[in-house]
């Protein structure tokens, strides 16, 4: 079977604008969450995201294009530039017929839904924009980026809530594996830091409350957690075929070694305890690895209470006796908050970063770490060094649904 490997990465983060920003604050602990400025917050259980600070879209769109698309797109385009540029990808005109455009998204075009909503209350039906539809459906992030590049390979999106990114990598893999691509662009994207998605997600009691200390708020493992974030942004991998890859000199950042995807077929909202680690023995499997090979895991951890200690349950499940001796475990969540769709790429991205850098991210807000985690090195509050050969990104979403991916050094 064919070997993909990652060429190119980009992303735009609460944490920064392109990967050496993100990468720069992530590796040395600063948190990107702050108090919401998009919207009037009064009145609201929640006021705290991680917000993407100084975006203009207009850096990366011509001004007369901006309105075809939603946030989201506009997220999805600028991690996709950064990406593909770094890669030097340039396939010719018949060679871009076998590459692809794979983008996990969550819930789409949430802001102009919201704000034509009130457009159609307030002044009618006749005032809706004609871009409205294309500019909020799902598959046009990775439409858009087709379109941009050239790319005519399948496109398409996966939308399986908070593991949507995850799913997308994985899927791209597995097609490129197959020989039905050379090529993919593969990633995911999300802004729903809205008024209608911070209420929603709050009244199901799913977000922090600690409005008065945003950078403190979302603490996986901690005994005083109180759910997660909200986060925003993307994150985009240029994958390609090995050979290919290797025969045009490109600079390889890591290969793609694993893939599992599960469902728990259990709860709505809830997590299983055994369908995680079925993803993560099915990714090891895949890999052709055991436990033993990993030294980090980048945890979906998104500091919920009956979701980080499932999760912790699932780990020692998969890596018996080896998770308190020697293996790294780490959520970045704890800086970004979580970027739901996108959040299974941005954490491949952190991932190959910590094979590329031998630094590992932390944990931060971790000061009473929960008695399910005892013995484990959780990377708290501060990055470690460590080379490592292998490290394995878990993303889990509502309706059980379970990805996780496994990069190695090449």
């Amino acid at each position: 079977m064919r070997r993909v490997v990652v060429t190119g990465i980009g992303t735009v983060s609460p944490c920064g604008l392109d990967v050496a920003s993100s990468w720069e604050a992530i590796s040395n602990g600063k948190s990107g969450i702050a108090s919401i400025t998009r919207f009037d917050t009064e009145g609201y259980a929640v006021s705290i995201a991680g917000e993407l600070k100084g975006f203009d879209p207009k850096n990366y769109i011509e001004k007369k294009r901006v309105k075809e698309g939603d946030a989201f797109i506009h997220y999805a385009i600028a991690a996709a530039d950064e990406a593909v540029k770094s890669s030097g990808f340039e396939p010719s005109e018949e060679e871009k017929e076998m590459v692809g455009t794979i983008v996990g998204v969550g819930l789409g075009g949430l802001p102009m839904i919201e704000a034509m909503s009130r457009v159609l209350i307030a002044r009618g039906p006749r005032k809706i924009s004609p871009y409205f539809i294309p500019a909020v459906i799902s598959n046009l992030a990775p439409g858009q980026l087709s379109m941009r590049y050239g790319f005519k390979g399948a496109s398409f999106t996966t939308t399986s809530a908070c593991a949507s990114g995850a799913h997308a990598i994985g899927e791209a893999t597995r097609a490129i594996r197959l020989g039905e691509m050379d090529a993919c662009l593969a990633g995911g994207t999300e802004s729903t830091v809205t008024g209608l998605g911070i209420a929603g997600f709050s009244q199901m009691r799913a977000l922090s409350t600690r409005n008065d200390e945003p950078e403190k708020a979302s603490r996986p493992w901690d005994t005083d957690r109180d759910g997660f974030v909200m986060g925003e942004g993307s994150a985009m991998l240029m994958l390609e075929e090995y050979e290919m890859a290797k025969k045009r000199g490109a600079n390889i950042l890591a290969e793609v070694a694993g893939y599992g995807a599960t469902a728990d077929a259990y709860h709505m909202t809830t997590p299983s305890p055994e369908g995680a680690p079925r993803s993560m023995r099915m990714a090891l499997r895949n890999a052709q690895m055991t436990p033993e090979d990993i030294g980090y895991v980048n945890a979906h951890a998104t500091s919920t209470g009956v979701g980080d200690i499932n999760e912790i349950a699932g780990m020692r499940n998969v890596f018996g006796d080896y998770i308190c001796n020697g293996l790294a475990i780490s959520s970045t969540k704890s800086m970004t908050g979580h970027l739901l769709g996108a959040a299974g790429a941005l954490e491949s991205v952190l991932c190959i970063k910590a094979l590329m850098t031998g630094v590992l991210p932390p944990t931060i807000n971790l000061e009473n770490p929960i008695e399910e985690a005892s013995g484990i090195n959780l990377v708290a509050n501060q990055a470690q060094e460590k080379e490592i050969k292998a490290v394995m990104n878990n993303s889990f979403g509502f309706g059980g649904t379970n990805a996780t991916a496994i990069f190695k050094k090449v």
